[in-house]
């Protein structure tokens, strides 16, 4: 069992930048696919971010590609999700989820990860 918990979430003003951190126990998560997705009111859960296991790959949604960058901490069992020039449109929930065993081509779906965490609030004003 993984556990996840998310932080560094908070209200920023357009163009601010955010460090959300997601902590896990439980096992190292150094082998696992970590995954940031969000999720804003009334619309369904979307991918942010994931860095792969194999090859520590990193992949984006188009939305915060050149904005976002992801990155693990395996001393410390932690991945990062750094927002820079956040937008209004960025609010929501922000989750971290692991799964051991997902293939590339499934890694946006949130349904393949296995271990999430609570999520943390992101509000951007404009």
């Amino acid at each position: 069992q993984v556990q996840l918990v998310e932080s560094g979430g908070g209200l920023v003003q357009s163009g601010g930048s955010l460090r959300l951190s997601c902590a896990a126990s439980g096992r190292s998560i150094s082998t696992y696919t970590m995954g940031w997705f969000r999720q804003a009111p009334g619309k369904e859960r979307e991918s942010v971010a994931v860095l792969f296991r194999r090859g520590g790959n990193t992949y984006y949604t188009d939305s915060v590609k050149g904005r976002a960058t992801i990155s693990r901490d395996n001393a410390k069992n932690t991945v990062y999700l750094q927002m820079n020039s956040l937008k209004p449109e960025d609010t929501g929930v922000y989750f971290c989820a692991a799964d051991s065993g997902i293939i590339i081509s499934s890694i946006f779906d949130a349904r393949q990860y296995d271990y999430w965490g609570q999520g943390t609030q992101v509000t951007v004003s404009s």
